[in-house]
């Protein structure tokens, strides 16, 4: 009985373990066909293993007409986590957080995403990534990303604007020029160790997806002059805003655009949106009194008024229909360059009714006034330019005088390049050439040029314009030694929001320029928002930054000059050159911001611009510095100075704004006692 039990315990056991082999039989032969043979399940295994990645090409350069960098891509790490591959998303999240210095529900809530692959940060800093690799978290790791970078920082920023985090342009350049800058995205084939980590299965060769390069006409060492200069006027005028642009007239090539308060792209993740914009070509401003030398070429281009005609700014006012025109003073009769040379509203009204509302309009229009200029920039702004047809009288002679009508910086000065180019409008040109990767420079096809006016009347708008810059004209700080200058300064008061009506207190003061005037090279557009004080006009303000500006653009076609008046220190109380009597209010605010006086000075003074480009040097203004100052600014630099007399520097060759070039680089300051003249 008992060998009976025993032999049936053993067949049982038998038949148990031949059920049990079956059965794994069957479950090999379905894995080999899941593994081998079925391609789901081939696709499900590799996926578990390996997969693409997307990964932005790198961006091309943006430079300068001569080459000088101002747009890059470089690598830059980015955080990243596998799913999958992650243990415990809580314990992750906190440890994440502490090596980034982050919020840990940030962090929580990005792991939550559904998705393989998620960025738990990116743009980190090699601190940040190594400190997240030290943490040898499963599924958790860095890559490296393109990212775009700005050398020069705030230099041109608007004009540039920036490539977001997706590698896509926006605001200026970057946006216009994004499908040739972009390059390819790369798809990456990857696999993923036990820990989760990537590993790039295939050769990556980023030149291969890069994108082209663009040279801008802008030149980097001007842009650098022009924001100086700039800077240190709003800080001496009070002004909330300004902006210069230089064009060459005989291109239309844009060489600087300065537009102050400018914006870092590197930070344009920190900048307001609104805070990157390009005011010179976004903004349609009242030009005032500048516009008046295209209601003049207006008059001579159809025959309604010749050179030699006089017209009678009566007593100081003019009654029209719905209004009565005013000039600052009455200047009785006068010539047509007069008009110009005194800013007469009056006079600018008569030549408008003269033309007539069609012709005049035609004419604005042919120079560029009311449409945007076709330079491609982003959003550019068409101004404002109503059609002849709604004009009123009171219209018409406001619109002649720069009143009801709104221009951009860069139409200003596209239109007064016409004028110093005999009559023919060019197309402002932001690039001058592409490149693609690898590749070379291709220069841009200008634009056809547009017949604004005929030769004859742009020269002779041009020669009374140089009027404006002598030493009866509203312009005369405008002057440079040895060059002739043409210009016009333009105030307009600002409309008051709050009661729709034009402020007596807000101003953008003007100065469009040219110089030579007899063989013109350089057309400077400046504008200042709000100057502050009874000094706040186009002349007082606008025309000696247009000098100082100037002078530095000239020596690039080795034209050596400087100012013939230097920057207003103090407040002025002089007239407006630009507004009528009746408007004028006293204040008593001074056009400087007032600071306490330091170590024994009289006056504050502005703080040392240094701007400097490889080998070459923006010559700072030493302009009431001491010896020991001097001394120290210029050590600092790598100036050699030779000095001269006691006191406060009272003058130096070369002037400010000269730019200074390869290894001796030499400047001589003379100093004065307090109260000597320099």
């Amino acid at each position: 009985m008992r060998s009976a039990d025993l032999g049936r315990s053993g067949l049982r056991l038998r038949v148990a373990c031949a059920v049990l082999l079956g059965c794994f039989a069957l479950l090999a032969v379905r894995a080999a066909q899941l593994s081998m043979i079925d391609p789901r399940g081939l696709e499900r295994a590799r996926k578990q293993n390996s997969g693409t990645l997307r990964l932005a090409a790198a961006r091309g350069l943006i430079v300068d007409h001569s080459g000088a960098e101002l747009a890059v891509t470089v690598s830059a790490p980015s955080v990243y986590a596998t799913r999958a591959a992650i243990a415990d998303d809580e314990q992750t999240a906190r440890a994440i957080a502490a090596a980034l210095g982050t919020d840990t529900a940030a962090v929580r809530g990005r792991l939550k995403t559904n998705s393989p692959f998620i960025y738990l940060k990116r743009w980190v800093t090699r601190e940040q990534a190594e400190a997240v690799r030290a943490l040898a978290l499963p599924g958790v790791g860095i890559i490296l990303e393109p990212r775009r970078a700005y050398p020069h920082r705030e230099l041109a920023g608007p004009v540039l604007g920036f490539a977001n985090i997706d590698g896509k342009g926006t605001r200026g350049i970057e946006q216009k020029e994004d499908s040739w800058l972009r390059g390819k995205a790369q798809l990456i084939t990857v696999e993923r160790d036990a820990h989760g980590q990537l590993l790039v299965a295939s050769g990556l060769d980023p030149r291969s997806a890069a994108g082209g390069d663009v040279a801008l006409a802008l030149d980097a060492t001007l842009q650098a002059e022009s924001d100086a200069s700039l800077a240190e006027v709003i800080a001496l005028t009070g002004a909330r805003r300004g902006m210069v642009v230089s064009m060459d007239p005989r291109t239309g090539d844009i060489l600087a655009l300065s537009d102050l308060p400018s914006f870092d792209p590197n930070q344009f993740r920190t900048t307001p949106f609104a805070g990157t914009r390009s005011h010179a070509f976004l903004d349609a401003m009242e030009p005032g009194s500048v516009l008046k030398p295209f209601v003049v070429a207006a008059g001579l281009q159809h025959g309604a008024v010749s050179t030699g005609d006089e017209i009678d700014c009566e007593k100081g006012l003019f009654r029209i229909k719905g209004k009565t025109l005013r000039d600052r003073k009455p200047f009785g009769v006068v010539d047509l360059a007069g008009v110009l040379r005194v800013s007469s509203n009056i006079g600018a009204a008569k030549i408008g009714f003269a033309v007539g509302p069609e012709a005049h309009f035609d004419t604005l229009r042919r120079f560029g006034f009311g449409a945007p200029t076709g330079s491609g920039f982003p959003e550019e702004s068409a101004g404002l330019l109503r059609n002849w047809r709604e004009w009123r009288e009171v219209d018409h002679a406001t619109i002649s005088y720069g009143q009801g009508i709104g221009v951009t910086a860069v139409q200003l000065a596209a239109a007064t390049a016409a004028l110093a180019n005999g009559g023919l409008w060019l197309q402002p040109r932001l690039v001058a050439a592409r490149r693609e990767a690898g590749g070379s420079w291709r220069a841009t096809e200008p634009a056809p040029a547009r017949r604004a006016v005929r030769t004859e009347v742009a020269d002779a708008v041009l020669q009374m314009m140089e009027t404006v810059v002598s030493a009866e004209g509203t312009g005369r700080r405008a002057a440079l030694t040895g060059v002739r200058v043409a210009g016009k300064t333009g105030t307009a008061q600002k409309l008051d929001p709050a009661t729709g009506t034009y402020s007596t207190k807000s101003y953008l003061a003007w100065f469009a320029g040219v110089a030579p005037a007899d063989d013109p090279r350089i057309v400077i557009v400046v504008m200042l928002d709000e100057p502050a004080g009874l000094a706040h006009s186009g002349g007082a303000t606008a025309a000696p930054l247009f000098a100082r500006v100037a002078a530095g653009h000239l020596i690039r076609d080795g034209i050596l000059t400087q100012p013939e008046l230097p920057l207003p220190r103090t407040a002025s109380v002089q007239p407006d050159p630009d507004v009528p009597e009746k408007t004028r209010k006293p204040e008593p605010a001074p056009a400087v911001k007032s600071h306490p006086p330091t170590r024994g000075r009289e006056k504050p003074q502005p703080a040392l611009m240094i701007a400097t480009l490889d080998d070459r040097l923006l010559l700072p203004d030493f302009s009431g510095l001491s010896i020991d100052e001097v001394k120290r600014a210029t050590m600092r630099i790598g100036l050699e100075v030779e000095m001269h007399g006691r006191g406060r520097a009272v003058s130096q060759y070369p002037a400010p704004g000269t730019i200074l070039a390869g290894a001796t680089r030499r400047v001589s300051v003379r100093f004065a006692p307090r109260g000597e003249d320099g």
